[in-house]
């Protein structure tokens, strides 16, 4: 039981590494006191229990921003998001539990065939986490690399990969403390090369010469579907948006759902009002200008009821001509549809956002060309966290917009939204630029580093020149396959080590 307290204590520590705090070596000390408890289990049911306590105290800390979301929902007591965050990481903790069982059961009679199977373990359990039901692949170790020079790294093994080499360098550091001379060259080496690599200059930023303006209103979630507000709203969008300043012509960019009332709608009675929506937010820009932004999209098979709904992003025109439209296609549970809505909603339940519709997800990820401003890739909101699945693989853009709205997200949640965008941005040699309401915006190149950025709840908008792409990274070319291959061959590795050490 003391045990499992620590392994409690030690993944609350971790958590401290994500940012806002961003001190990133508490997460490899803390998979060292982990390499420990584990060492220490006396039986796999043990280990499994360490591993499941590491990871809820990280969970419980490093997700505390989710009970905010629900402090803007009436239908719902605020009380309820703590509940919320603690099943959550009731069953976030499953995977660094799996990993942990799999180093005990490999690993028990050897620390080094101990530490390689949890560091093969971890990254392949992490994408698990990405992947099933639905996927929440929320902060994996290897983003708080973000901001060190071992974000580089990610355009050869991606985030996955990160994740292994952490957890690796924490096994090492265990290792070291118990004497291991192997373990303790190995240990300076990284450390040497990773000094090394902090006083070489970082990757010069290559722009083009398309200007872009992106929009940060700073209107917050108390206030954003406020009965009246959409007039104050569309008022501090379009005085950003003039602001002098920057040039022309340019491409305009506003953040998720930045007008709430619907851009397209299918219903008889609403289209002419949807039209004025758009040629009102598109007046703020001329040819060859675009205005791209979040909305909502309401669908009808007969034009007289309402059959679904969409949260999208409009590509929108001089004159308020639809160019095309993004329909997102990972939506968030309870945040944009409610699983089980006859069981969920009969007991009093609703989803976050407001309306009783669900949204309709669309067909995933997407390329689409602009005249003039080359090809553009969308992801709506949370959809940035998914690694290897942000971009069309057939049809390369030039760069991803990712327009959000983390004014749910409390004071914790933008910072690490950002950290995995960087690394999206670093994976795939594609930049990433991000309009949020309240921050953090910004505008990343290419390899992962923030050119300007807005911080949070400060209203202005950022003029920049649009970063140009890289090159295809591996990463682009092959995906998660490298990061899982590697996670194989290092389990295997440990397992035949294991057997000669027998």
């Amino acid at each position: 039981m003391k045990q499992f307290f620590v392994a409690l204590l030690i993944g609350a520590a971790s958590a401290f590494a994500f940012a806002p705090v961003g001190l990133w070596p508490l997460m490899p000390l803390a998979i060292a006191g982990l390499c420990e408890l584990i060492w220490r289990s006396k039986s796999m049911k043990q280990a499994l229990a360490i591993g499941w306590a590491f990871g809820f105290g990280q969970f419980l800390v490093a997700l505390n921003w989710l009970p905010t979301s629900f402090t803007y929902q009436a239908n719902m007591p605020a009380w309820l998001g703590w509940v919320a965050l603690a099943l959550l990481s009731l069953y976030l903790a499953v995977y660094p539990a799996l990993a942990a069982g799999l180093a005990w059961r490999f690993g028990h009679i050897h620390r080094f065939v101990l530490m390689l199977v949890l560091a093969a373990a971890w990254p392949i359990t992490e994408w698990l986490r990405g992947t099933m039901f639905t996927g929440f692949p929320w902060n994996p170790v290897g983003v708080v690399f973000a901001d060190t020079p071992m974000l580089d790294w990610a355009q050869f093994i991606g985030t996955y990969g990160l994740s292994l080499i952490i957890v690796f360098v924490g096994g090492a550091i265990w290792l070291t403390a118990r004497g291991h001379k192997p373990a303790r060259n190995a240990l300076i080496g990284y450390l040497a090369l990773l000094g090394v690599m902090y006083l070489l200059p970082t990757w010069p930023v290559k722009n083009t010469e398309k200007s872009i303006r992106v929009v940060q209103p700073n209107i917050g979630q108390e206030d954003k579907w406020r009965p009246g507000f959409s007039e104050e709203a569309a008022r501090r969008l379009a005085v950003l948006s003039m602001r002098p300043g920057g040039q022309r012509p340019r491409l305009l960019l506003w953040p998720e759902a930045a007008v709430t009332d619907p851009l397209e709608d299918e219903l008889n009675v609403d289209r002419p009002y949807a039209e004025l929506e758009r040629q009102r937010a598109a007046a703020l820009v001329a040819p060859p200008e675009y205005l791209l932004t979040g909305g909502i999209a309401v669908f009808s098979k007969d034009g007289r009821s309402i059959s679904g709904a969409a949260n999208s992003i409009f590509i929108l025109g001089p004159g308020g001509r639809e160019v095309d439209r993004y329909d997102k296609a990972h939506l968030v549970p309870y945040g944009e549809y409610l699983p089980m809505r006859p069981l969920l909603s009969a007991i009093g339940l609703s989803r976050l956002a407001p309306g009783d519709l669900d949204f309709a997800s669309g067909p995933g990820p997407r390329t689409f060309a602009l005249p003039g401003w080359g090809k553009v890739g969308f992801q709506l909101c949370y959809e940035i966290i998914f690694s290897g699945n942000v971009i069309d693989r057939r049809d390369r853009p030039d760069f991803i917009f990712n327009p959000s709205n983390d004014a749910w997200f409390g004071r914790w949640g933008p910072p690490q939204h950002l950290a995995q965008a960087r690394l999206r941005a670093a994976e795939e040699g594609i930049p990433v630029i991000r309009s949020t309401p309240t921050g953090i915006s910004a505008v990343i190149d290419a390899h992962g580093q923030i050119v300007k950025a807005l911080p949070w709840q400060t209203a202005g908008v950022i003029d920049a020149q649009l970063p140009a792409p890289a090159s295809p990274t591996p990463f682009a070319r092959f995906g998660n396959i490298i990061p899982l291959l590697l996670g194989f061959a290092l389990f295997l590795s440990g397992i035949v080590l294991g057997r000669t050490r027998r």
